[in-house]
């Protein structure tokens, strides 16, 4: 067989796998009828929002499309498959993390075993969409029209849509957490889900449309852009070279196989470790593959191949350093959450200052292990090195959205279970869950970050070569030139603005909810006493609106921001746009994500009965640290890595034109 046929063959695989999996989750118990009611509010109110974000999307994609068609139709037919297929992923993954969540808090009536095993079976699902489907346009698209200007565009498509749904995802998802919070843990005193809050629907809906799909979406333009990025970097540096130029999707192929059989090894061990038991799923997937990826050099190279193996060793090895790390500065298990729930015992300033040093804190260590990772990988193969090491790391991505997904199920899981009425026990077993689900979703965006560091990277250098091979002389990149200096200003600059913008989105959407929840809870005679039913689709509707409103401006600015400096200040500056925001990006979106997730998991902490536990005035400070940290770790800071991206991707499709 062919080698062009390995990725196509292998991501058939990955989506077969998923749908045996689906079967499976279709089959499970979905527990009493008031269960199955709760979970189809979310459900309905999920559906609801992402059918509204996709027509939004669905007219802009358009307009888009018809603009790339004068570039070339296969660009424009590219940038419809990629921004398809990364929207199908997130409906996909979010429907079956919708119908999981009731099976799972059903399953947590038998205990801790079954009901891992199901969440992450959900989460799988997700995954392995989001590999097949992404190694399958990529594959097929190149391999039918050899065309990789227009897998540029395809590339496009799903970081345009990444935005969209990790922006607004996270508006909806966090707006709605934020507001539920104030008012329902703040003012009202009533516990986390408690279904007398009418902003609680809202609440679950988010977890779903923002950790789900939108981190599907995330990680979909990820793959695909690196991939990609690799094929052109391969083109480039080895032209005519087609076993070079498809070896990122060789390996991304056998990396799809690794992971499904590492995913079996996800098994709870008598000591109950439920992090324990979804690690293994991934260290044995990232084992496999380095054998994997021995004898795909081995078979396919006819020369020395050490070293391009080594780089691609470098990609998987940075993935566990990402993850331990982000792990330290998140788990309740280390010193920096602890520090933050010790210094809400004097007060919210204190909880504040201290989770913001945190947060600053968090970027060093990430920030030694890019370099490092650069430096190993630049010395043993250049920066075709560098490719193959961001290409390994992104190769594992199906199981780490796995352990990513499988947090919303959990988190919904317990939701249901509280608004249900579930025994304690049976809550017991679904906070258990929930509570590692909080630290493998920080643990799987500082993967993204990190990954997508790495990506733009690889994208920069794709559009240094694709200058060069123009004509330009690229020597002119230099600090001394004032259009180079003024890009690395106003790429700099992009990551704040941009965060900026989805921080006031998230405040004022919260603000909306606080208003209509207090509303609620003053005119609903009987609703706090628990024999009045709130209007929950009131709260749905407030978060919607706003989440589809507040997304547009952002995404409109990182998509002209390169149009106008390239065309106004010319290639140089353009470069120095995308090299001062890969720069600002990287410490922006670790610091947000990493120090809102150490805040998040502070309160817990407290929550578990340290330093006053539930009701404490150290409890309410670190109430307000998260709500401030929530929209750092699940709105500003994600999004800002397919912002870094696009901005990277808009400049390789203008740069014929620029030259």
């Amino acid at each position: 067989m062919s080698y062009a046929y390995i990725p196509v063959f292998s991501s058939l695989i990955a989506l077969i796998f998923a749908v045996i999996l689906i079967v499976k989750i279709k089959k499970a118990d979905a527990g009493s009828v008031e269960m199955q009611k709760i979970s189809q509010y979310i459900r309905e109110g999920a559906k609801a929002y992402l059918s509204r974000q996709y027509k939004t999307i669905g007219v802009v994609a358009f307009f888009v499309a018809i603009l790339l068609y004068f570039l070339s139709w296969k660009s424009s037919l590219g940038f419809l498959v990629g921004a398809f297929a990364s929207a199908l992923c997130g409906y996909i993954g979010m429907m079956i993390s919708t119908s999981a969540n009731v099976k799972v808090a059903q399953a947590a009536k038998n205990g801790m075993k079954p009901a891992l095993d199901l969440s992450f079976k959900g989460g799988s699902v997700t995954g392995f969409l989001v590999v097949g489907l992404g190694l399958l346009c990529v594959s097929v698209f190149y391999f039918i029209f050899k065309d990789l200007s227009s897998l540029v565009a395809l590339g496009f498509g799903g970081s345009l849509i990444s935005v969209f749904a990790r922006l607004g995802g996270g508006i909806y998802t966090k707006a709605a957490d934020v507001g539920a919070d104030l008012v329902g843990k703040i003012e009202k005193g009533i516990p986390e889900d408690d279904p007398r809050n009418p902003a609680v629907i809202a609440d679950n809906v988010g977890d779903n449309v923002g950790d789900c799909a939108g981190m599907a979406a995330d990680l979909f333009e990820t793959y695909v852009v690196t991939i990609i990025a690799a094929m052109l970097l391969s083109s480039l540096i080895f032209p005519g070279s087609a076993l070079l130029i498809s070896l990122p999707l060789i390996l991304g192929a056998v990396s799809i196989i690794t992971s499904i059989f590492g995913s079996f090894f996800v098994r709870l061990s008598k000591s109950n470790n439920i992090m324990g038991a979804l690690y293994k799923g991934l260290i044995f997937s990232a084992l496999f593959s380095a054998v994997g990826f021995y004898f795909v050099f081995d078979y396919f190279l006819g020369f020395d191949f050490l070293k391009l193996y080594l780089s691609s060793l470098v990609g998987l090895l940075m993935t566990f350093g990402m993850m331990a790390i982000t792990d330290y500065y998140t788990s309740t298990k280390h010193k920096p959450v602890k520090e933050i729930a010790e210094a809400s015992t004097t007060g919210h300033a204190s909880n504040m200052i201290s989770g913001l040093a945190v947060s600053m804190q968090s970027t060093a260590l990430p920030t030694i292990l890019i370099v490092a990772g650069i430096l190993v990988s630049f010395w043993l193969s250049g920066i075709y090195g560098l490719a193959l090491a961001g290409v390994a790391m992104l190769s594992l991505c199906g199981i780490i959205i796995a352990i990513d997904s499988y947090g919303p199920i959990t988190d919904n899981a317990g939701g249901i279970a509280e608004m249900a009425g579930l025994p304690e026990e049976t809550r017991e077993v679904t906070d258990a869950l929930d509570a590692v689900g909080n630290t493998t979703k920080a643990v799987t965006k500082g993967y993204a970050i990190a990954s997508a560091g790495l990506a733009a990277l690889v994208l920069f250098s794709s559009y240094t070569q694709e200058l060069s091979v123009r004509g330009f002389d690229i020597s002119k990149f230099q600090l001394a030139d004032e259009k180079v200096l003024c890009g690395l200003l106003f790429g700099g600059l992009m990551p704040y603005l941009f965060g900026s913008l989805a921080m006031k989105a998230v405040g004022k959407a919260a603000g909306k909810v606080v208003e209509e929840v207090r509303r609620q809870f003053s005119q609903i005679k009987g609703l706090m006493e628990g024999t009045a039913k709130p209007d929950y689709a009131k709260c749905v509707d407030i978060v919607t609106e706003a989440a589809i409103k507040e997304m547009i401006l952002p995404t409109v600015l990182i998509v002209g921001t390169p149009i106008l400096v390239g065309f106004l200040l010319g290639p140089l500056a353009l470069g120095g746009l995308l090299v001062g925001s890969i720069i600002t990006g990287i410490f922006v979106a670790i610091s947000m994500t990493s120090g809102g997730a150490a805040w998040d998991n502070a309160k817990k902490y407290i929550e578990k009965g340290n330093f006053g536990g539930k009701g404490s005035l150290a409890h309410q400070a670190a109430i307000t640290g998260d709500t401030v940290g929530d929209p750092y770790k699940d709105t500003a800071g994600p999004a800002i890595n397919p912002m870094i991206k696009v901005l990277n991707i808009v400049a390789l499709l203008i740069v014929a034109f620029l030259v």
